[in-house]
């Protein structure tokens, strides 16, 4: 980030700000990080295993639920 741009208080920022404004400066590491810190400070965080394929979602289907009600979108039902 430019020295003359002036960087956002990242610690007043909701945690919902925070993404966002780490979605729109994805060059901003000092943002990335600080948003990383927040969600690992989360109570209610759950840590899943990493996938090894695709085929490894299957799984989890409580990962698919999460990823659905977290994104807002309405995607089709046909995991099987």
């Amino acid at each position: 980030m430019d020295q003359m741009t002036q960087q956002p208080n990242f610690q007043t920022m909701t945690v919902q700000e925070l993404k966002s404004y780490v979605l729109s400066h994805r060059e901003d590491d000092e943002a990335f990080y600080a948003y990383l810190d927040r969600v690992r400070e989360r109570e209610n965080r759950v840590v899943y295993p990493p996938l090894k394929s695709l085929e490894d979602l299957e799984k989890y289907p409580e990962i698919i639920e999460q990823m659905r009600q977290e994104s807002g979108n309405k995607f089709k039902q046909n995991i099987e």
